[in-house]
C-alpha cells in the first residue's frame, strides 16, 4: 500500500538528502537504506554491548 506523506525538514536537511542520494534513487528509497543502516548499527551496537558484559550477567547456554 503505498501512501505519500509530507515530511517537513529544513532545507539545510533537504540539500543533505538530495546529495546523499544517488542519480535515480528516490528519496524514499534513500530514507528505507539510512533506516535499514541505522537498526544495523544499533543492532551492532548492542552485539558489542553484550561481548563486553560481564559473563557472570549473562546466561550460559547450556543452563537454558
Amino acid at each position: 500500500m503505498s501512501a505519500d506523506k509530507r515530511i517537513p525538514v529544513t532545507e539545510e536537511t533537504r540539500r543533505e538528502l538530495h546529495e546523499l542520494k544517488e542519480p535515480g534513487q528516490t528519496y524514499d528509497e534513500l530514507l528505507q537504506e539510512l533506516a535499514r543502516q541505522r537498526r544495523r548499527r544499533d543492532l551492532e551496537r548492542r552485539f558489542r554491548e553484550l561481548e563486553d558484559a560481564d559473563g557472570d550477567e549473562l546466561t550460559s547456554l547450556s543452563d537454558v
